[in-house]
């Protein structure tokens, strides 16, 4: 059994760090955009939700209880939903090459898939 929460653990930690790694990286992109009025609106709105998913991701991870976990996870992937629209949105502004946040939207996608099917099984396991 220990053997078991060793490895969900280290399993967190690598989502935690993967959503830390995505809001840095987006604040880099954030930087490059918010030089414009339209890329400090989106910028704002970009740097709440991506920065928000990994925070809530940590609270989830101290949760009080089973609904409180699947509560926090359902907003963790309500922000990183939002992170891909405002990703998306840059290039079609204009205000960056596609190119430069690609990567960044494929990892949002990746990111809300783990995030979906975490919601799943702990709904699963609540019953």
């Amino acid at each position: 059994m220990q053997i078991g929460n060793q490895m969900q653990e280290k399993q967190s930690r690598n989502l935690a760090n993967r959503l830390l790694d995505f809001a840095v990286e987006v604040i880099k992109v954030i930087q490059i955009i918010s030089k414009s009025y339209v890329g400090r609106q989106i910028a704002g709105q970009l740097i709440r939700s991506s920065t928000s998913a990994g925070a809530n991701y940590e609270e989830a991870c101290a949760a009080e209880s089973r609904s409180d976990f699947i509560h926090k996870l359902q907003i963790v992937l309500k922000e990183l939903r939002e992170s891909s629209y405002w990703l998306k949105l840059i290039p079609k502004a204009s205000l960056i090459p596609p190119e430069r946040v690609e990567v960044l939207i494929k990892e949002a996608s990746e990111l809300s898939s783990i995030i979906a099917k975490s919601v799943v099984t702990a709904k699963r396991n609540k019953e």
